[in-house]
């Protein structure tokens, strides 16, 4: 296997990039008789057969060019350049590039293949195999050129023994400009041609024919000794011609009368000596387009004459001409792909019972489209997609490069009121939204959620896939697992977690001088530092890189941290709600030697790793915001970060398929990308930057990307703006604020609402006077948005129990409030037809334009922006800092973390910091509790009153058998 590794391999960068145009040689293995492929043995023999070639000279006795040969070529590369510049004046940055595969060493198609693509404007990639190379490395090497975007065509220079189905079609049919896969040869046979690529080789030989005069009408075509595509695509397009076409080969018993038969001879494969020209009668027009002549291996003019009109060299220059202009073509049609479309989506049908069934039936009873299909109808490349079963992919990042010329769509967020414990619905209306949108309207729009996490799943709130005939299916896969990414990061969590405290242990515990062997070890007798070790010399401003040149103060600087325990902040975590983890006792076994401290289990989706998922825009920046995490400030006060660990290598390693959003579909079949997951309570509430940014170029300029906050508008929509917005640089186009009648009637003075608790009659009979009421806190949400500049479209997520005169006394003061639009919506019973007039409004809204603006300068001091948090959105008369909450903000200040933005951790259940407060609480004081800091992913967040970081978990919820589908699944009923 060594054997056949690359003696050479160089990326090819950016051939997209403004530039002249060149040429990239890729060198594979050295043959096994000792001469490698593409050899440079043949270069001036090759360079004169290419000047032979294109100067028409060194022709056999007798033979003739045709005048118009030149011509042709002319022509033919004057269109490719003026087809290719006009694409390049709307995408200046586009340049096309043609993938070589050459087994062997004759480089004459090679050369003639790059002056041409350097006098269009292209570039050519090469890769050379050896002659000797199998059928299945040449096939290893096609199948990485198909699945590479840079590339937008693919030639193949093989020997002809080396030619088999199996290769030929083994080609991308969209990157075969040859026409040698069966997919192209059928679409030309069908009379689909201006769906395919047409053999260069077979259409230069048609067009020299006509160039020269000769009228093909009725002549008769003998086509002696081709094989495969090549034969085929020449019956083809002669016929069409109106020629009489025939087929033969060379030992064929009647070949003599059929040569002498013929008015024009296509010579497909080396004449045997045993055939003399003698057979073929004079005036006859021959063509000479074997593989040998057109790699050059026959020299021009070999086959001789008798006064037949040979036409044969000129075949292989014209052939790489109509192969360029193949090319370009290939790089329009790309270029058309690219480009807004509307999709031609198959939606799932819906056939809504009553009464509805239950969330998992309805789930149930849709077979979701298979994955790879949806992705191909909303544009992705087979490339840009990671499968995970039947119903799940990754997508991976390299399409933000591909379309990052493409207009962005328009983005929606669904906010919601302050909710009661049962949730109001926003996962549901977003899924309806987008259903309506794509499925209804045939506007191209992507819902983008957060994932759930395993501890309210299994607790009393169920699962996050929406509920009804708006869901995202499968909801098991959806809420359980996905592809791992909360998973991964537990792993990378706990593995920081563990890294802290056995830092403290080994420093506690060894001298400098082994303490710095352990981290600077000697390997084979030559000892270096690492690129993450290199970076920590010149934070502590060791201007060295020879590990043995350090002194002895320098190596302690270097090797201890001085954690204070006192002062870590990073927990172990968990995506289980066990509330006997949140306090717990760390280093009580007999190796830790006493080094014991006091610890607890936060969630997972707490953890700060989770919001630099969600925050991040590139691997790169995951890993240098995973790096600036602080965990904890050593014994002078300075900050403790995963870089001075030297772990954030591994972190990212462990992150590295968790920051590619994961595709699933609704229940209508409309796409939905479901990542990261953050609790909008305790941390920024929505799902990932990446997951928005891909979502508005698939969508394109007039398509929708609907996303979701968490908890009510003065948590979740509050975060979006200034904390994600910050970080992703899109602007919002509306904000859809999520009520139902039965949060307006707790907000009016209803019976409070606990989960679990049957709802007390006030929330099932007809009470307009608790709802006029209850409008209060609507209205202070409405206001919170406006904030922002942004328009608001209230959605009313209607129940079963809601009355007609209760939805329009909503719908009228939503809009007396300052709505754009107020509107009743259907969703959860009907699918996306119940959501259309919502639809409708939000389009309007989003045509409408916004002012959007910040909150708060992120410039000012930390008091003063958790102030304007307090009185602007939660209507607070003022804040009051603890003592520890004082003595943080003086750290981080001192730090230098004083210009982040805030990220309050409060209850959702009221605007105050009191869950019992409902409706729109006045002259209060807001309490904070303590302030924290989250480095990596780039926010302070201040602890308002007590918010645990792990839920608890009720007992009933999981408690019995076959109660886990109850609880998983099912939603507040209607």
């Amino acid at each position: 296997m060594s054997a056949r590794l690359p003696l050479l391999l160089r990326q090819l960068r950016g051939p997209q990039l403004p530039g002249p145009p060149r040429l990239l040689r890729i060198l594979r293995r050295a043959s096994s008789g000792g001469g490698g492929g593409c050899g440079g043995g043949e270069g001036l023999l090759g360079q004169q057969r290419l000047r032979d070639a294109q100067a028409g000279s060194s022709r056999g006795p007798g033979s003739r060019a045709p005048p118009a040969r030149d011509s042709i070529v002319r022509d033919v590369m004057q269109n490719s350049k003026e087809v290719l510049s006009l694409l390049q004046e709307k995408n200046p940055t586009f340049k096309p590039v043609l993938a070589i595969i050459q087994a062997g060493e004759d480089n004459l198609m090679q050369e003639i293949n790059q002056k041409l693509a350097e006098e269009a404007g292209l570039n050519i990639m090469h890769i050379c195999l050896p002659a000797d190379s199998s059928e299945d490395e040449i096939i290893d090497e096609i199948l990485k050129i198909n699945e590479d975007p840079r590339v937008h065509g693919l030639a193949l220079q093989i020997s002809e023994t080396s030619f088999s189905n199996k290769i030929l079609n083994a080609l991308k049919p969209e990157k075969d400009v040859d026409g040698v896969t069966d997919v192209n040869l059928g679409r030309l046979v069908r009379g689909d041609a201006h769906d395919c690529f047409v053999s260069p080789v077979a259409r230069s030989v048609i067009e020299l024919l006509e160039k020269s005069g000769v009228n093909l009408d009725g002549k008769k075509i003998l086509v002696v000794g081709a094989h495969g595509s090549l034969e085929a695509t020449l019956q083809c397009l002669f016929q069409r011609k109106g020629s009489m076409t025939m087929s033969s080969q060379w030992k064929t018993p009647q070949l003599q009368s059929k040569l002498h038969e013929a008015d024009i001879v296509i010579f497909g494969s080396p004449r045997p000596e045993e055939v003399p020209l003698s057979w073929i009668q004079q005036g006859t027009t021959v063509l000479d387009c074997s593989h040998d002549f057109l790699s050059g291996k026959l020299g021009p003019g070999s086959p001789g004459t008798h006064g037949h009109s040979l036409i044969a060299e000129d075949v292989s220059l014209l052939a790489a001409a109509l192969r360029i202009q193949n090319m370009v073509g290939s790089g329009r049609r790309w270029l058309r792909e690219q480009q807004y479309r509307r999709w031609k989506l198959h939606c799932l049908k819906l056939q809504p019972l009553s009464p509805v069934p239950s969330d998992i039936e309805i789930s149930r009873a849709q077979t979701p489209k298979a994955v790879d299909i949806l992705a191909k109808e909303i544009g992705l490349l087979e490339d840009e997609i990671e499968i995970y079963g039947r119903s799940k992919a990754k997508v991976r990042l390299s399409l933000l490069e591909r379309l990052k010329d493409q207009a962005d769509g328009k983005y929606v967020l669904v906010a919601g009121i302050t909710p009661t414990p049962l949730g109001e619905g926003k996962s549901t209306v977003t899924i309806g939204l987008v259903q309506a949108l794509t499925a209804h309207l045939n506007i191209n729009s992507f819902a983008c959620l957060r994932q759930p996490s395993q501890g309210p799943t299994f607790g009393v709130k169920g699962g996050a896939a929406g509920g009804g005939y708006a869901q995202v299916i499968p909801m098991e896969e959806f809420n359980l697992h996905l592809t791992g990414d909360i998973h991964a990061i537990t792993a990378a969590n706990n593995l920081l977690a563990a890294a802290i405290d056995t830092r403290i242990l080994h420093e506690n515990t060894q001298t400098d001088k082994a303490l710095y062997n352990r981290l600077v070890p000697s390997v084979n007798g030559v000892r270096e530092f690492s690129a993450i070790q290199l970076a920590r010399l010149k934070k502590l401003g060791i201007k060295k890189t020879d590990p043995s040149t350090l002194t002895e103060e320098e190596m302690r600087k270097f090797s201890r941290l001085d954690i204070d325990p006192a002062t870590i902040t990073w927990q172990r975590v968990l995506d289980t709600n066990d509330r006997f983890l949140r306090k717990i006792t760390v280093g009580q076994g007999n190796t830790e030697k006493g080094h014991s401290r006091q610890a607890q289990f936060d969630i997972a989706v707490a953890s700060e790793i989770m919001a630099v998922l969600a925050l991040t825009d590139s691997l790169k920046d995951m890993k240098e915001r995973l790096g600036r995490m602080v965990v904890a400030s050593d014994k002078n006060g300075q900050p403790v970060t995963a870089d001075d660990l030297g772990v954030t290598g591994a972190l990212t390693v462990l992150m590295k398929d968790a920051i590619k959003p994961n595709l699933m579909q609704t229940l209508e079949g409309t796409p939905v990308f479901v990542h990261a997951g953050p609790f909008a309570n305790i941390a920024h509430g929505n799902s990932s930057v990446l997951a928005d940014k891909i979502a508005l170029k698939l969508v394109g300029e007039e398509g929708f990307v609907v996303t979701e906050a968490g908890f009510g508008a003065d948590i979740g929509m509050e975060k979006f703006f200034n904390i994600k917005c910050r970080a992703s640089g899109l602007v919002p186009n509306v904000v859809v604020l999520v009520a139902t009648v039965r949060a307006l009637k707790m907000h009016g003075g209803g019976p409070s609402v606990t989960a679990g608790v049957p709802l007390k009659k006030e929330y099932i009979e007809e009470n307009l006077q608790l709802v006029a009421d209850g409008c209060c806190n609507l209205k202070k949400q409405i206001q919170i948005a406006q904030l922002f500049g942004v328009p608001v479209v209230v959605a009313l997520n209607v129940f079963k129990t809601d009355t007609r005169a209760e939805i329009d006394l909503v719908c009228e003061l939503a809009k007396q409030a300052g709505a754009f639009d107020a509107v009743p919506c259907y969703h959860w019973s009907i699918g996306g037809k119940g959501s259309v007039d919502l639809a409708w409004a939000v389009s309007e809204a989003a045509n409408k334009g916004s002012r959007f603006q910040f909150l708060y300068d992120v410039q000012l001091p930390i008091v003063e922006k958790i102030r304007t948090i307090a009185q602007a959105v939660y209507g607070a008369r003022d804040i009051e800092l603890s003592p520890e909450a004082q003595s943080k903000i003086d750290r981080y200040t001192e730090q230098g973390f004083g210009n982040l933005p805030i990220c309050m951790a409060k209850t959702h259940l009221s605007l105050s910091h009191q869950p019992d407060k409902k409706g729109v609480p006045k002259d209060f004081i807001l309490p904070i509790a303590d302030v924290r800091a989250s480095i990596g992913a780039g926010f302070i967040y201040p602890l308002v009153g007590t918010a645990p970081q792990t839920p608890t978990c009720l007992f009933a919820a999981i408690g019995e058998e076959n109660e886990f589908e109850i609880c998983c699944y099912a939603t507040p009923e209607k």
